[in-house]
């Protein structure tokens, strides 16, 4: 039998990574299992969201889920990116209790939770599939994935192989809930490994090769930026027709002993160029739920620690001084 290029990649990918089929993960462009297909140009969901804005609620972990909810109502915001994963606010464990709970709390304020952050990079784990069917059944549309990193032991072409028959088979599992998984671009060096995604060429390699509606980018300027001072606009129109989601924040570079770092600022006081990107999001018609993140200096609070030194109020309004900067953002690109 005579197989196509397409087929023998995919097949390859999976045999390499050494993952089981199971007789389930798709090995051929455009044929359906379970009413999926990888045909994104006749499968693509609408990319629901309308640029509905976020709070990340990493630095509001020392909020309890019931306090936590009018107060982002509070500050203007349209709904929750709520962190479901170990030390969030959703433990992966609880997740059947504790994520209706989450939902009722924020439908009660008047808010919504579109979008969640996850610790998912592997649709073997038990709790994988106990997460994406709690959420789904929530109208929960979107979640973000967690890292993946390089393995210096084997090559880069070695490396995509492998990345794309681990994230071919969460494709499966978010078409059988209907949800979408997105992996955030980040930058740098993790020590001792280099995430994966962080120069975004490799990104997009994976997720054409994929091919699938329910798999994409949470595209973050920030970490593009860091990456390529200019290139980034590249970067963005390369993975523009697989951008379901958008993460915001701003930084410039530190220099500190003599070596340059990325320091997280406010919107507005660092180096990224929020008026071009957002005219390029409009151009490219890209859609879906900004998550708004706050990694700069907050007592603590910034790293998800469950206390803080700051005073609440001083966090708070620094929130939302973030949301109207990227408000006004919006409007002058006639987003909103």
């Amino acid at each position: 039998m005579k197989i196509s290029r397409k087929e023998f990649v995919l097949k390859s990918a999976v045999i390499a990574a050494g993952i089981s089929t199971g007789g389930n993960v798709i090995l051929k462009a455009g044929e359906p299992i379970s009413g999926y297909t990888l045909n994104p140009l006749s499968a693509q969901p609408e990319k629901n969201g309308n640029f509905q804005i976020n709070v990340f609620s990493k630095p509001l972990h020392w909020l309890p889920v019931p306090e936590l909810m009018p107060i982002v109502a509070g500050m203007g915001f349209d709904g929750v990116d709520l962190t479901v994963r170990p030390n969030g606010h959703v433990s992966p464990e609880n997740v059947e209790v504790d994520l209706p709970k989450a939902v009722a709390a924020a439908n009660k304020a008047g808010i919504k939770i579109k979008m969640i952050t996850t610790s998912i990079n592997n649709a073997d784990d038990p709790l994988t599939e106990r997460i994406l069917k709690t959420a789904a059944t929530l109208g929960i549309q979107h979640y973000r994935m967690d890292w993946l990193f390089y393995d210096d032991k084997i090559s880069i072409p070695q490396n995509l192989i492998s990345v794309e028959a681990r994230m071919g088979k969460l494709a499966l599992l978010n078409a059988k809930y209907a949800i979408h998984g997105e992996y955030q671009n980040h930058s740098g060096k993790f020590t001792p490994e280099t995430y994966f995604g962080s120069s975004l060429w490799d990104l997009y390699t994976v997720l054409k090769n994929i091919n699938s509606p329910w798999l994409g980018s949470q595209f973050d300027t920030m970490h593009a930026t860091v990456e390529g001072a200019y290139s980034w606009e590249t970067d963005l129109k390369l993975l523009a027709p697989y951008i379901y989601s958008l993460a915001v924040k701003d930084f410039y570079w530190l220099k500190k002993d003599e070596k340059w770092f990325p320091q997280v600022v406010q919107l507005a006081d660092g180096m990224v160029d929020f008026r071009k990107y957002f005219k390029l999001i409009k151009q490219y018609k890209i859609n879906g739920p900004i998550t708004l993140h706050f990694e700069y200096p907050l007592g603590g609070a910034e790293t998800g620690a469950k206390t803080t030194t700051m005073r609440k109020d001083q966090i708070f309004t620094m929130m939302q001084k973030d949301l109207m900067t990227l408000k006004n953002y919006l409007r002058e690109a006639d987003l909103i």
